[in-house]
């Protein structure tokens, strides 16, 4: 009864025409008729059930006997909506349990029984969440004082714009609680930005005498007698998976990709190489002969040269290629780097495809992390500024800076006054290298002015710290060599939550060959 006390079915049955059939294996069927509250039966009756045993509930005509009830209905659109949103909820709570849901004649849905295990239920909530869900979703299992929790959570670039796919079940029963809402969201802070939710659906379950259930008329939200340790239950297993996720981004980041190109066709003859070159002299080059005497460089032992000639034309992409790097592709998921483009994006050759990462989100994940990891071993490392920077700010700004000095100097930050209206800033990060220190210094203030004056800053580390990491990483624009663009793979790689930076952006899109090859019409 989920905590109903049987209360529901006669309370339909007092304003509708209901029918009840049920039998018994070995048994024979009876059947009991109830309208508008009065009772008929049980009677025998044949019983046209799916299997040789069960129950059939059938309502019909509700609210007939209630016409002022009856016009409180929504629209047969809206109604059959909530039905089905119902009927879903149920269907992810038992995936052992086959369901189907028809209306006017017509299958809305069918979910076959799957066996009650993890992979089952995963099935289950693949059939209703979709399959990019199925493909993207980390197991959750934790248990703490009593409580367990069991389920799947997308990976974080796997999100959208409302917490609608957001699914928690309490012994069972479908909740909407906001408390959990709030912290799913807290669990995936460092990786969405605040306009995205990550999807998931899970599983708590525990003493019945722990949670009451009777503090909503439809039993949809719950009360929690230790409610703290369900909030850390389930923060610490979310993040316990997702950190386990290492670099991993969703598919569904390169379906995106491949989505934005192949619904912009290009026209066939847009690019004609010869008429491209004929007005830059290539016509006077002599042609490639192949008797020539001279074998490509690559044959003749001579090192690869990086190509230094200027674009043909101005605006043109640019793009560095580096020369091969001796380590196989097939040693590193990520790959070997091959190319810069536009000293901004890195494309890195695997060993079925090609991998495409943004620097800069990148670098920010990586610096974010490592700020992190100072910040529990006691402090982020500082270095001293050979010539102090001054800071102009307004006194306001200036206020905001200076009353956090202590807390800053925690971030690696350590800031003093300097007159009226500046600050003087003599130690940054040491992870960050070379920085635009005046831009972090304002954003910084920009920030303080959204906090409350009592406030302490370690409440919003999380927030600090990224956007600190963010002023501090490597800028899109700057020109990387192969063996720095090889050791940022390395270091994603070796990095957890990698695969999206700190505003929940992807770090990197990776193609297969398979998906390259379908662009260019081979498959």
């Amino acid at each position: 009864t989920m905590g109903f006390r049987g209360e529901a079915l006669p309370s339909i049955a007092s304003v509708s025409r209901t029918s009840i059939t049920s039998q018994a294996a070995g048994e024979v069927a009876a059947e009991l008729f109830v309208e508008a509250g009065r009772i008929e039966g049980p009677k025998p009756a044949a019983f046209t059930g799916r299997g040789l045993s069960g129950t059939r509930i059938e309502v019909r005509d509700l609210f007939h006997a209630t016409p002022a009830r009856l016009k409180f209905m929504k629209t047969e659109r809206s109604e059959t909506m909530a039905v089905t949103d119902a009927m879903k909820r149920l269907a992810m709570a038992r995936a052992d349990v086959a369901f189907t849901l028809e209306s006017n004649g017509r299958a809305l849905f069918r979910y076959s029984a799957h066996p009650d295990t993890p992979a089952g239920q995963l099935q289950r909530l693949g059939a209703i969440m979709g399959r990019e869900f199925r493909e993207n979703a980390l197991e959750i299992e934790a248990e703490r004082e009593g409580v367990r929790l069991a389920g799947f959570a997308g990976l974080p670039t796997l999100n959208r714009g409302n917490a609608q796919m957001q699914f928690l079940f309490v012994n069972g029963r479908p909740v909407k609680d906001r408390m959990l809402n709030g912290v799913i969201r807290a669990a995936y802070q460092d990786f969405l930005a605040r306009d995205r939710h990550p999807m998931a659906a899970l599983f708590v379950d525990l003493d019945p005498e722990y949670v009451d259930v009777n503090v909503h008329p439809a039993k949809t939200e719950v009360r929690f007698r230790d409610a703290q340790n369900v909030r850390g239950l389930i923060i610490g297993a979310l993040r316990h998976s997702l950190a386990s996720a290492g670099h991993r981004a969703s598919t569904t980041v390169a379906g995106y990709a491949l989505g934005k190109i192949q619904a912009e066709p290009v026209q066939a003859d847009v690019f004609r190489p010869s008429t491209l070159w004929a007005d830059r002299g290539s016509a006077s080059l002599p042609p490639a002969s192949a008797s020539s005497s001279y074998p490509p460089a690559s044959q003749a032992g001579l090192p690869q040269v990086e190509d230094r000639a200027q674009p043909v034309y101005e605006g043109a992409p640019t793009a560095r290629v580096e020369p091969q790097a001796d380590a196989s592709v097939e040693d590193f998921p990520l790959g070997v780097a091959r190319a810069q483009l536009h000293e901004t994006y890195i494309v890195s050759q695997t060993r079925d495809g090609i991998v495409i990462i943004d620097q800069h989100a990148a670098h920010e994940r990586l610096v974010y992390e490592d700020m992190k990891r100072q910040m529990a071993a006691g402090g982020v490392r500082r270095q001293a500024l050979l010539i102090p920077d001054i800071v102009e700010l307004t006194e306001d700004e200036a206020a905001r800076i200076l009353a956090r000095t202590d807390e800053l100097a925690e971030l690696g930050l350590e800031v003093e006054a300097f007159g009226v209206g500046a600050v003087c800033v003599r130690a940054t990060p040491a992870l960050f290298g070379e920085m635009d220190v005046a831009g972090l210094v304002r954003d910084l203030a920009d920030d303080f002015a959204e906090y409350d004056d009592g406030l302490a800053l370690k409440e919003r580390f999380e927030e600090v710290m990224g956007n600190m990491a963010c002023r501090g990483s490597v800028r899109a624009g700057r020109r990387l060599n192969g063996q720095e663009m090889n050791a940022l793979l390395r270091q994603m790689e070796a990095t957890p939550h990698s695969g999206q930076c700190n505003h929940g952006r992807p770090t990197y899109v990776e193609l297969k060959l398979a998906d390259i090859e379908r662009l260019f019409g081979r498959r």
